[in-house]
């Protein structure tokens, strides 16, 4: 059962926040502010109100029902109503447990995403590609921007890595459990017997760090410039335009060599290691608070094998939440990946909410 207080604390809160904004004396950055959280506590206000009136209004059904002046149709309504108050009371007491659930403060952020061909060699690489032609369709779907940062391509269309910046709304809480080893089941165009092939490519998703996230000092930074270089290893450039940006606190590195401007490179590397030091602080912490990290969805350890692609049986599985779908195409595709995401949200939910209720 949930404290009295904290759900009274929402209507009072709510209330407040109406007062404040009717008030024309807010000014506009406030009122952002303001209208924000009063807006995320509209979706909730109507149960918190219900839920408190529980008790209330169970005692007036009860009085109906043990009326022996009540007649046997009033009598049969109240046991409906009361049958219905139950159920609701349930409901709702979960919708705002959800709700009092602490918020990720980066969920609203937009995300850097990385895709790495892992084991598997040239496979692997085509598999890569595949991923993130799937984010790709992924975003146009659901109206993101998404652009590339770094780009490393393999033989025939493949890639060895690839980076970009997905932008929109809630952008890292939808692609955040994207973290992990993906596998891929399947004959590449190159085997001629027929066989079945398993190769592997890695996800990590990072909220996209702002200046407020991340203070840099360059007394923390060493910047080493060298020529870009193509495959094999060719120069692709006469001039020092590659820039490799070393975090000396926490040895992070960043190397960066897709435009020919050392100013653009050193910019992009810049937004990139923000992003991975601001994700490493947050993984420090999110240790130290939970020692069961193991156990939870969404962890963000890039060695966890999180998805297995099967193209033979049309299937995509993903091991944390022993879900299946059989529609691989589909999902390639970027139909159902809300599903799948979907899925993942609820199970982490229920685990936070087991971790209340302990």
């Amino acid at each position: 059962m949930l404290p009295r207080d904290k759900v009274q604390y929402l209507i009072n809160r709510h209330l407040e926040l109406e007062k404040e904004l009717s008030s024309g004396q807010v000014n506009k950055k406030k009122f952002a502010e303001i209208s924000k959280e009063y807006s995320d506590l509209n979706d909730i206000i109507k149960y918190a109100k219900e839920y408190l009136s529980y008790k209330k209004d169970t005692d007036d059904l009860n009085t109906i029902i043990n009326d022996k002046n009540s007649d046997s149709e009033m009598k049969e309504f109240a046991n409906n109503e009361l049958e219905n108050l139950k159920n609701n009371y349930e409901i709702n007491e979960k919708k705002i447990k959800l709700f009092l659930l602490p918020k990720d403060v980066a969920d609203s952020k937009n995300a850097i995403i990385e895709i790495r061909a892992g084991t598997g060699g040239l496979e692997a690489s085509l598999f890569a590609s595949d991923l993130y032609k799937m984010y790709e369709k992924v975003s146009q779907k659901k109206k993101w921007n998404i652009e590339i940062i770094s780009i490393s391509k393999s033989e025939a269309g493949g890639l060895k890595e690839v980076i970009a910046l997905v932008k929109g709304k809630n952008i890292y809480s939808s692609l955040k459990y994207e973290s992990g080893v993906h596998r891929v089941q399947r004959v590449p165009d190159t085997e001629t017997q027929g066989r079945v092939h398993t190769s592997a490519a890695t996800v990590a998703v990072l909220p996209e760090a702002e200046d407020v996230d991340v203070k840099l000092d360059e007394k923390d930074l060493r910047i080493d410039v060298f020529r870009s270089s193509g495959p094999g290893g060719q120069s692709v450039n006469t001039t020092d335009s590659a820039v490799r940006i070393t975090h000396l606190p926490t040895g992070i590195v960043v190397s960066q060599q897709d435009e020919k401007s050392q100013i653009r490179n050193k910019e992009k590397g810049l937004k990139i290691l923000k992003s991975r030091i601001y994700d490493y602080e947050r993984q420090k912490i999110e240790q130290e608070r939970s020692k069961d990290r193991k156990n939870k969805i969404g962890t963000g350890d890039r060695s966890e094998r999180i998805r297995t692609y099967n193209f033979p049986q049309g299937r995509v599985t993903d091991h944390r939440i022993n879900l299946t779908l059989h529609k691989l195409d589909e999902f390639m595709e970027g139909e159902i990946f809300d599903d799948m995401i979907e899925n993942l949200n609820l199970q982490a939910q229920q685990q936070e909410l087991i971790k209340i209720n302990q």
